[in-house]
């Protein structure tokens, strides 16, 4: 597990580069994601797999992490049942995106952090911004 704490300290903070129109967020693509980790993984000689699977018969996301050829975590989440194909691939893509960021510890850029303010505050911070200009 001394590899991936390596990793996690190695991989820096990351810019949240999609936005969600429905809730007025942004988010991590799970492209940035991995074009971020790949390079890592192979430096320290890691393999991440996230394959299909299942949970008793329902649909499951497995995650396999190898350092070489020895496993060294196996994880499988329990995927929401839907039968529409492009709500499913909307799931799978999310766990995989949330799994990936939880296990390797990804600090986000907080660009979002003047949506969770009050607007007053907002404008008052604002103007203090600008008082530098007076």
């Amino acid at each position: 597990m001394d590899k991936i704490l390596k990793i996690q300290t190695e991989i820096g903070v990351m810019a949240k580069d999609k936005k969600n129109p429905f809730f007025k967020s942004s988010y991590f693509d799970v492209n940035q994601i991995i074009s971020q980790l790949l390079p890592l993984l192979e430096k320290h000689g890691l393999t991440v797999m996230q394959p299909l699977s299942n949970l008793e018969g329902k649909p499951a996301l497995k995650t396999l992490i190898y350092d070489g050829d020895k496993l060294i975590l196996e994880d499988v989440v329990p995927l929401p049942e839907n039968p529409d194909s492009q709500k499913m691939g909307s799931a799978i893509t999310y766990f995989r995106r949330y799994f990936l960021q939880s296990l390797f510890l990804l600090q986000a850029e907080d660009d979002d952090a003047n949506l969770a303010k009050p607007k007053a505050r907002q404008q008052s911070e604002a103007k203090d911004d600008l008082d530098f200009l007076s």
